[in-house]
């Protein structure tokens, strides 16, 4: 048996917001109990009561989450300053939550311990990893790798967790705790099928070239050159548009994640990316259009569908980037819409606006750190 329940509330009240979150939860659940959950939040609610609360009603619930650029459900789909809640039930499947504090110290290192601690407290073979993390403090790339040094090549899927755009302070939940600069998971172990599917609606154009001088997430030269000629040569502008993000296909693959550029220095030429990028990576200028965007959520979730194993899924976790909500502005909801609309019955479904996303560039592949991407990711257990 595997069992979800959503709870969505867009009442600004916290209080209220998460009363009723449990009142539609527990509908659902009819008496079972949920052993783990994931909350995604807006920044402005009071999380200490929300947590407080859960954890008052599910007493030793495995739970994580954390706050966002929006959120989305098969409840109220797409909202802003909303509350959105997934509860796990099941007698087949172990579920272990884990907490990373002070993560900026030493992101490797902490990542590996926080997980490395969970697995210890599963007795059934782990399927894969959910992480929700700390997107200012640190390097993500490297709480990924930390992750890694203990599940190997076991999936990893999540996002970065956000503050509306303010820049300032996110926040990650851990059972009762509203922590920052922390990364927290849920291992899922045992039998549960699961499949994944990501899309961007961008495309490659132009040459490949190569990432000749990089240092973490700044890259100072292409092909040799300042990184800023590039985008001067591809598309006749002097500063990197977010717009165009690079394509990068990291050595030895032969698919792409998205890098956006956050900052630049004229003076040398060279470009502040939103993530760390492999050295001898190959990168493209992308292009892409509104409706491309759009269309990317129902393409990453016929992916996932495509390659879920069971007969229908119980449920859908959907990770979505933050400067797409930007790019789509009023036309936001039509990304979950996308998807809806192309299937009759849609699976209970909850997902946030991340400040970047967390998936393997293949099915049951090693996880990388996305941006501007669609994620999908469905679960169940027949």
């Amino acid at each position: 048996m595997f069992k979800v329940a959503v709870g969505h509330s867009n009442d600004p009240d916290s209080l209220e917001a998460i009363d009723e979150i449990l009142e539609q939860c527990q509908q659902t659940l009819d008496g079972v109990i949920p052993q783990a959950g994931i909350l995604f939040a807006a920044i402005d609610f009071d999380h200490s009561l929300i947590l407080q609360r859960i954890n008052e009603t599910f007493p030793n619930i495995e739970l994580i989450g954390g706050t966002t650029d929006g959120e989305v459900s098969s409840i109220l789909e797409f909202q802003q300053d909303s509350l959105t809640l997934m509860l796990f039930c099941s007698d087949e499947i172990e579920i272990r939550a884990s907490v990373g504090r002070n993560v900026s110290q030493a992101p490797v290192d902490i990542a590996r311990q926080s997980v490395e601690e969970a697995k210890q407290q599963l007795t059934l073979p782990i399927k894969f990893c959910i992480v929700m993390m700390e997107s200012l403090t640190t390097s993500t790339v490297s709480i990924l790798q930390g992750l890694a040094s203990v599940l190997g090549d076991l999936p990893i899927f999540g996002g970065a967790t956000a503050d509306q755009w303010q820049y300032q302070r996110t926040y990650q939940f851990y059972k009762n705790e509203v922590l920052s600069d922390a990364v927290t998971t849920l291992l899922f172990a045992g039998n549960i099928l699961f499949s994944c599917g990501t899309a961007s609606g961008w495309r490659p154009i132009g040459k490949r070239s190569i990432a000749t001088k990089v240092d973490k997430n700044v890259i100072y030269e292409i092909d040799h050159k300042p990184a800023l000629d590039f985008y001067h040569y591809y598309l006749n502008i002097d500063e990197p548009d977010a717009v165009y993000p690079l394509a990068v296909f990291p050595p030895n693959e032969d698919t792409f994640f998205l890098r956006g550029a956050i900052a630049y220095d004229k003076a040398i030429g060279s470009l502040t990316m939103s993530g760390d990028i492999p050295a001898g990576s190959i990168v493209q200028i992308t292009d892409t259009s509104l409706e491309d965007v759009i269309t990317a959520s129902r393409v990453s979730f016929a992916e996932a569908k495509s390659h879920y194993t069971g007969q229908e899924p119980e449920a859908a976790l959907f990770f979505s980037c933050a400067w797409r909500r930007q790019i789509m502005g009023t036309r936001a909801n039509e990304e979950y819409q996308a998807i809806a609309g192309s299937l009759k019955n849609l699976p209970s479904s909850c997902g946030f606006y991340t400040y970047g996303e967390v998936a393997p560039l293949r099915q049951n592949g090693q996880a990388f750190f996305h941006n501007t991407t669609f994620v999908t990711l469905l679960l169940g257990n027949q």
